[in-house]
């Protein structure tokens, strides 16, 4: 119309919705658990863990061998036990199985306190990872003290379970190839055996890490959330192992420390375990919280 002016706008679109904040790439991811790992207080946890596993760990060893021996009567699977700690261990391998023995062919004594120091270290193992874990998912309470001696004790009892089934099931296909084999073949069994008792010591592995990221923090923990970060882990600490070993000679333990150069070697293989235990939390705490804003 005359007099009137027409104005022309652009229409301004409408938005789609709250923006999602960009997740993170793994190398963002890698960044902060490499920033976690600097903490204090995750060093102070690493080696708290790493005290109580190496108390609990002999009387553990212990109360297997002694079932396998007394109750199952396998020469098999007392074997695959030995060949365990040959493999496992970084350092000291003959002298640990050699005491092992002497102490699983002792009185009924030695199993009973080693059951004893069992129920007291696995808590001790499990205290400190419980507030870590709580700590990574920003739970902000603790179980009681009774509550975490409960799920320490059913944890400890379920890394037995998963540490025998290994045992069975590589001892297993072993018995069944000396019966067929009538002693022939034996370099081959040996390596069958081995190769099996590698797959199932590391699926045991990630069996164990995946059950206390899911079960040991106080708070509801996605199954799917923690199961990557297990299967990772379990694989790295049999990568880190590989690399320790390699290192022990440049470390020179025995040179320090002299009769105790033992001790040290496993103290400090079970606190870079530690370490990578929590570092596996926090991998998939934080990946998960991220992807759920």
């Amino acid at each position: 119309m005359p007099g009137s002016s027409t104005t022309l706008s652009n229409p301004k679109t409408a938005p789609d919705g709250p923006k999602r904040r960009p997740s993170p790439g793994s190398s963002g991811l890698v960044a902060s658990t490499v920033k976690y790992l600097m903490r204090t207080e995750v060093h102070t946890f690493a080696f708290s863990v790493a005290a109580n596993a190496i108390l609990s760990f002999f009387p553990f060893v212990v109360l297997m061998m002694t079932l396998i021996r007394r109750v199952f009567h396998s020469r098999v699977m007392s074997d695959v036990v030995i060949q365990l700690l040959r493999d496992y261990l970084p350092a000291g391998q003959e002298f640990v199985i050699r005491n092992l023995n002497a102490m699983v062919s002792a009185r009924h004594q030695a199993q009973i306190v080693s059951l004893v120091i069992l129920l007291v270290t696995s808590s001790g193992v499990f205290l400190p990872l419980e507030v870590a874990l709580n700590r990574v998912w920003h739970f902000e309470n603790n179980r009681s003290y009774l509550g975490n001696q409960a799920v320490s004790l059913g944890l400890a009892c379920a890394c037995g379970v998963l540490a025998m089934l290994s045992i069975a099931l590589t001892a297993g296909p072993v018995a069944f190839m000396q019966f067929v084999l009538r002693g022939y073949g034996v370099g081959f069994v040996r390596w069958v055996g081995f190769l099996v008792m590698k797959i199932l010591a590391i699926a045991a592995s990630i069996g164990i890490f995946f059950l206390i990221y899911w079960l040991l923090p106080n708070g509801k923990v996605p199954a799917r959330a923690v199961l990557p970060a297990a299967i990772i882990m379990g694989l790295l600490s049999e990568a880190l192992k590989q690399a320790y070993i390699l290192a022990l000679p440049w470390l020179n333990f025995q040179e320090v420390y002299g009769p105790f150069s033992l001790s040290v070697s496993l103290m400090f293989w079970a606190f870079l375990t530690g370490l990578l235990l929590l570092a596996g939390a926090h991998l998939s705490a934080e990946e998960h919280l991220r992807n759920s804003l």
